[in-house]
């Protein structure tokens, strides 16, 4: 083996290094050096304490193969780079090129930065496109949140972690992010997950195929085939926002809230929820549809709807414009309120009902059910009570009125009413053969009145009965209609489709391809969101009062601030 001396080698390689291109590898310090030319060809063998530096890397190491013409070296033991003050890397094996800036490290590889620390066998960094990626599993650690995949790569001007392959984020909150394809951004600690993700904590459950996750403050935005269990309700809707610390959630277009305890469903174009008040509202088609013991659907609907209160005490309001469809019967008011712990539902403001084809008004209208059936029990209907049903073989109205009415159920059907007080009527009668008989017009105190099919199969009067039987040809057209008669028909609620507004129906429709674009958006990466391109004041920064551009302060491309890379 032919040995050079130590120092004068040195001063060969000090000499050589300073009179060439800057971009050579300076060796600074080794303790040896021996030059063998039959094992490695070209190359100088460093041992002991060597320390390097190319174009701002400095590199410490135990032994080292320095390649002068390839400008190449090979580091073993207790292998040290770091890169200015940002980037520091630790590895029991590395190579470096000084002609690319590429390096390779294996065996225990460290590598340390300001806000992160990774962990993984076998890496490489490329100092042109500051990029580290590596292909064994490995461990970052930031400011208490630990990442664990199988793949990754760093973007250094960026300070973003990209992962392609099965990556798990585990926060010190206790949130557990996992996808198949992640960014995070490590300086604000934000996540962007494309493709199937969950993201999970002690009380929450959370899927997207495409969204943003702030893991330090657990607030999170949704944007496709998005859903959060809360406790027993699932919440669906083309774009969620999340935030954990408020215990909020919004939902916007297509809302779908599954209530599996109390066996409701709200659907609507934007919610809100509380979850610590236990309530919610929703807007835009709002509706919600509870099912019965029996199966039997109730539906609710208001320009906005509330629901509030814990299990077996929920409340509903709903205003303006609320309706209810359940059964074979439909109605309709100003408001509506509706509560499960007494059974009650209240029609207030212009309420009206329709019970098969008669037409049930007056000024204050409640339903009440059974709590423990869920069957509609009774109905009330107070001051001015008006009973309307058109003639099904003639022209004409039945009409019943009275100050107050009362009603009763039998399998949800309204089985029979009564009208109490200064009651009057106007009632079409038929024989058997169909043949109308005459039209009875009468007053007393109290009429009884049944159904059979939802049709009105018979009227009773009762107390002080005062009527007349008058042929058809001689009650003239303005004594057939009962003082206040107003037939609102043309109002009905006949299916599920009629029980939004017309206005509703065109708003949803001139919505509907602003709803397109953004599902077709939400098929890319979401864009990157205004709140990551905000990074702390750096010490320089403070006694200057005016800030650097975002673009410079995060130190990327500007055509990258505009789309996730």
């Amino acid at each position: 083996m032919k040995t050079i001396h130590f120092s004068i080698l040195f001063l060969f390689f000090s000499f050589f290094s300073f009179s060439q291109d800057k971009k050579k590898i300076i060796i600074h310090h080794a303790d040896f050096t021996d030059v063998n030319q039959e094992l490695l060809p070209d190359a100088a063998i460093l041992t002991g304490n060597i320390s390097a530096e190319h174009d701002g890397v400095l590199i410490n190491c135990n032994k080292a193969y320095y390649f002068e013409k390839e400008n190449y070296l090979k580091l073993f033991g207790d292998v040290k780079m770091n890169q200015g003050d940002t980037i520091f890397m630790d590895s029991k094996y590395a190579e470096y090129n000084g002609v690319n800036g590429f390096s390779y490290a294996q065996g225990d590889v460290i590598v340390r930065s300001p806000d992160s620390v990774l962990e993984t066998d076998t890496l490489r960094f490329d100092r042109n496109q500051n990029l580290i990626y590596y292909n064994t599993p490995g461990k970052i650690t930031n400011k208490g949140n630990v990442l664990t995949s199988n793949a990754g790569r760093y973007f250094l001007d960026e300070k973003k972690f990209q992962f392609l392959t099965a990556v798990t984020i585990t926060t010190d909150q206790g949130t557990v992010v996992k996808s198949n394809h992640l960014d995070f951004y490590e300086v604000p600690q934000h996540s962007y997950v494309f493709g199937p993700s969950t993201i999970t904590n002690k009380d929450d459950y959370i899927y997207t195929e495409n969204g943003f996750y702030d893991v330090q403050n657990d607030v999170g935005k949704m944007i496709k085939n998005s859903y959060i269990w809360y406790d027993n309700r699932k919440i669906e809707g083309d774009s969620i926002y999340y935030n954990k610390m408020q215990e909020f959630a919004s939902a916007t277009n297509h809302v779908r809230i599954t209530d599996t305890i109390n066996k409701a469903r709200i659907t609507g174009h934007y919610s809100e929820l509380f979850k610590e008040k236990d309530s919610m509202f929703v807007t835009n088609k709002a509706l919600v549809r509870m099912l019965t013991q029996e199966g039997d659907s109730a539906y609710f609907h208001a320009k906005r709807i509330l629901l509030t209160g814990k299990e077996k005490d929920r409340i509903i309001r709903g205003f303006p414009d609320a309706r209810m469809l359940r059964d074979s019967m439909s109605g309709k008011a100003d408001s509506l309120h509706w509560s499960e712990k007494t059974g009650l539902t209240q029609f207030i403001g212009n309420p009206i009902m329709w019970n098969g084809d008669s037409q049930l008004t007056g000024r204050i209208m409640y339903l009440l059910s059974n709590t423990e059936t869920e069957q509609m029990d009774s109905l009330k209907v107070l001051d001015n009570a008006f009973v309307i049903q058109k003639d099904t073989l003639g022209t004409g109205y039945n009409q019943l009125k009275g100050v107050n009415m009362y009603g009763k159920f039998v399998d949800n059907k309204l089985s029979e009413l009564d009208l109490i007080k200064n009651a009057e009527l106007i009632y079409y009668m038929y024989n058997d053969q169909n043949e109308l008989v005459g039209i009875d017009k009468g007053i007393c105190s109290h009429i009884n009145i049944t159904f059979e099919d939802s049709q009105i199969a018979s009227a009773t009067k009762f107390v002080a009965p005062s009527s007349d039987l008058y042929p058809d040809e001689e009650l003239p057209p303005n004594a057939r209609l009962l003082k206040d008669f107003n037939w609102r028909g043309d109002e009905k609620i006949n299916s599920l489709e009629e029980i939004f507004s017309d206005e509703e129906i065109a708003q949803d429709k001139s919505a509907k391809q602003e709803r397109e674009q953004k599902r077709i958006e939400s098929e890319t990466p979401m864009q990157i969101q205004p709140e990551t391109l905000i990074v702390p004041e750096r010490e320089d920064e403070k006694d200057n009062p005016t800030p650097l551009p975002v673009k410079e302060r995060v130190g990327i491309k500007e055509e990258k601030t505009n789309t996730q890379q």
